[in-house]
């Protein structure tokens, strides 16, 4: 049983570190080449796990040996353009000035009923709205709207709002990140005094506290406190 157990750890450990290797992407997300990986890697760890008569470094080594391919693909694709497209493929444009490409569609054996859920889960209520839809390598859509169509900007509007700037959090489910308050230049006595001018009196009351680029302060409560 702890043989079991250790070979388990290990396994998703590696497999983890694997993951981690490739980067933040969501499983829609993945390049063919990344998702060929994935199930290649959960299939060799499943092995050594269900079978202990199979020595673990025949699930590490094939492992081991597709992140490292993994990584040299990476490279490759990083520095020529034409590798990139022969392992990653072209982005398609699907709709072109509201027009369906009916060969590209077929060629990527995309329908339109895929075509049409795309354009509601976006907003879009029709394809002649649509400037350009284009078709990522990822398998994900890209929707341009025809310029009448989309959403008038302040800048349009002859305005010039402030910039809030990135906000970031200085306490998270009551613990103060004395990181972030370092990075803007603040102390725990400042963020005391916030607390206090917001009736608290330690951090562990608060859910989230966060403060923006232009110093504007966000606090949420924890449940209960008030």
């Amino acid at each position: 049983m702890a043989v079991a157990f250790v070979r388990t750890i290990i396994l998703y450990l590696l497999i983890i570190f694997g993951i981690r290797l490739m980067g933040k992407r969501q499983v829609g997300e993945l390049e063919p080449s990344e998702l060929v990986l994935d199930l290649i890697i959960a299939d060799l760890a499943a092995v050594p796990m269900q079978d202990y008569g199979i020595p673990l470094l025949s699930g590490v080594v094939p492992i081991l040996t597709l992140l490292g391919l993994t990584m040299l693909l990476s490279l490759l694709t990083m520095k020529s353009l034409r590798f990139r497209v022969l392992l990653c493929g072209r982005p398609s444009i699907i709709v072109r000035d509201g027009v369906v490409d009916q060969r590209e569609m077929r060629r990527n054996r995309f329908t339109l009923d895929e075509l049409h859920e795309e354009l509601r889960c976006q907003g879009v209520a029709g394809v002649e709205r649509v400037k350009y839809a284009i078709l990522e390598t990822n398998g994900q859509l890209s929707v341009l709207l025809r310029a009448a169509d989309q959403p008038t900007t302040a800048g349009q509007m002859g305005l010039s709002p402030a910039e809030p700037g990135l906000p970031i959090l200085l306490i998270s489910d009551g613990r103060v990140l004395s990181r972030n308050l370092k990075d803007r230049g603040l102390d725990r006595a400042w963020l005391l005094r916030q607390l206090k001018d917001r009736g608290f009196a330690q951090p562990g009351q608060v859910f989230c506290l966060s403060i923006d680029e232009t110093g504007t302060v966000s606090c949420v409560p924890q449940e209960g406190t008030r």
